[in-house]
């Protein structure tokens, strides 16, 4: 399998990333021979570059992105450093390398076994000057050589040690570009595996307070950035795991637990903990569940009962502490009576009567949902209406359902709804009639849409233009090729459509679909600007359409008098010439 650093790790994206001054610096090093004992790893590429220290670099491929790291001071900071620039040569240009050593004899390949071996033949003292030697130069080997021996010391000096180095990495010096950000995200991330160790070790008690003050830490320097933040992501989900581990381990003082556990959603906006009511709820036990109401309540006291054209609540975090709290409690009653403090919007109703229906208490969900229509009697939450109609056709009231169909329909005409319209109506056993009238008021819109336009005194070129799209595609919808054709043919669509019909026709009609093939890539070439590939893939298409009508020769014709027209634009002249077999074979 081929190294995904082939496709990521080219000359010019080492030059993107380094300064003219650093390339040079770091090709002054390859040349050299400064870059030793070159790994391939499963994804990327492992390497010792020499300076006036020993450093360690790594080169993966992320999806096709370079990502890199580098133990010196500036790579360190996120920075491709020369240590990063002349490893990279060393990688592109191995296989020169390979070839010079050739000439003199293949040199016995050193493999990880071997290298133990003689490592184990090695006196302690020498291990020992090797490993202070190579700590000097790498931070996280330094890192994981303390946290080791503090282990080995005592718990205390452990857990201190382990905060420490998560201190150390979640840290945050300057502005953090995009590829410093992803660099940042691996330390921190590096930094939560001896927490992780830590309670292997039986330290439960110890890890939960790291955690939290890891979380803390993790959470306002993730809020001091303004990029990477997909480099984030499952470090916070990762600490809440292991807290959450821990405290099953560790059994901590339920009330102070739920205090922290409180206070801590309360004051991140509920990005740390959430629903901790209901996750913690068998460690807290009643005395700390008790607790963790009781300072829920005292916050719920302050928001405000609020109903439609008021501003919604559901952004203050307690509301969502509330109704954590009511889940766990497994009383629908109460979950409810903290959701109805806020009804301004359809939706709000929504959740109440999907909880109801939850329950198993389908006449108090549909009582709720018909209070959110008289709340919101017009442009209300069309998720409500499609609650309500299916509870009517489950009651076998069909009528009402299709009259909260057809108003959603009215509301908002498009393919969506009318599929929507459909199914209901197969429900009620009455679609053919629902359909017509559908159709009959698409027909309707367009006609009165018309009128407006043709009454309308602007200027023509400043008008909609209004043609019969919406039909067209409820027709290719419904697999009616011929009737979207029709209405196309007699009062247009829009290009998009014309596409859809010309694959649709070209089977059985390639004398309707060649033309509107031509017809759009010739619009497109002069309306583009440096961007033809979509021109050129329908000059393809019409291409395979009329040779298989035997008129080939028409087609270079249209495509002769193109390139003559727009010949100063080089690049669709140039992607012509790219697709020529396409293009041009007889």
């Amino acid at each position: 399998m081929p190294n995904p650093l082939a496709e990521a790790l080219t000359d010019a994206v080492i030059r993107r990333l380094a300064s003219g001054q650093t390339y040079q610096r770091g090709a002054d090093y390859f040349t050299h021979g400064h870059v030793g004992s070159l790994e391939e790893l499963g994804d990327g590429v492992s390497a010792v570059v020499r300076g006036n220290q020993n450093y360690n670099v790594t080169l993966t491929a992320d999806e096709g992105v370079l990502d890199y790291a580098c133990g010196c001071p500036v790579g360190s900071e996120g920075d491709f450093c020369k240590h990063c620039v002349a490893a990279a040569l060393g990688w592109l240009h191995r296989g020169d390398q390979l070839a010079k050593s050739s000439s003199r004899g293949k040199p016995k390949q050193i493999t990880l076994a071997a290298a133990r071996k003689i490592l184990q033949a090695e006196d302690k003292e020498t291990l020992l000057g090797l490993m202070r030697e190579w700590a000097k130069d790498d931070k996280r080997l330094r890192e994981r050589l303390i946290i080791y021996a503090a282990r080995r010391s005592s718990p205390g000096s452990a857990a201190a040690e382990v905060l420490r180095a998560f201190e150390k990495a979640v840290n945050v010096r300057g502005h953090l570009s995009y590829h410093k950000a992803r660099s940042w995200a691996r330390g921190v991330s590096a930094a939560i595996g001896p927490i992780e160790q830590l309670l292997k070790d039986g330290q439960a008690a110890a890890v939960v307070e790291i955690c939290e003050s890891a979380l803390s830490l993790l959470l306002d320097a993730i809020a001091s950035m303004d990029e990477g933040g997909d480099h984030f992501d499952g470090l916070t989900e990762r600490l809440e795991d292991l807290h959450f581990q821990a405290c099953q381990e560790a059994r901590p003082d339920p009330v102070a637990l739920a205090k922290r556990l409180f206070h801590a959603e309360l004051q991140s906006d509920g990005t740390l903990f959430e629903c901790a009511a209901q996750q913690y709820a068998e460690i807290l036990g009643p005395k700390g569940m008790q607790a963790y109401r009781e300072l829920a309540e005292a916050e719920w006291a302050k928001v405000p009962a609020l109903r439609a054209g008021e501003r919604s609540s559901r952004s203050v975090p307690v509301v969502g502490i509330m109704e954590s709290l009511s889940r766990a409690s497994g009383d629908v009653e109460e979950l409810v009576a903290v959701m109805s403090r806020d009804l301004t919007t359809g939706y709000s109703y929504l959740r109440i009567a999907e909880a109801y229906r939850q329950a198993g208490q389908a006449d108090k969900a549909l009582l709720w949902a018909e209070k959110g229509f008289n709340a919101f009697p017009e442009h209300t939450d069309s998720r409500l209406r499609a609650f309500a109609a299916e509870e009517y056709h489950r009651r076998g009231r069909h009528g009402d359902a299709m009259k909260l169909v057809w108003s959603e329909f009215r509301e908002r005409p498009y393919l969506e709804t009318y599929k929507m319209l459909e199914g209901h109506a197969k429900k009620a056993g009455a679609w053919p009639e629902w359909r017509d009238r559908a159709l009959a008021d698409f027909r309707q819109r367009i006609a009165d849409a018309k009128q407006r336009a043709q009454s309308n005194a602007r200027p023509q070129w400043m008008q909609t233009a209004v043609d019969h799209s919406p039909l067209v595609e409820i027709f290719l919808y419904e697999e009616n090729v011929d009737e979207a054709w029709r209405e196309a043919q007699q009062e247009g669509c829009s290009d998009h459509l014309w596409l859809r019909l010309a694959a649709a026709r070209e089977g059985e009609h390639p004398e309707d679909a060649a033309p509107i093939y031509l017809k759009q890539a010739e619009a497109i070439v002069p309306s583009r600007s440096g961007d033809y590939e979509d021109a050129v893939a329908l000059l393809i298409k019409a291409a395979a359409v009329m040779r298989r009508m035997g008129q080939g020769p028409e087609f270079l014709r249209r495509l002769e008098a193109l390139r003559t027209t727009y010949k100063a634009r080089r690049n669709f002249i140039k992607l012509v010439e790219q697709n020529r077999k396409s293009l041009f074979s007889s």
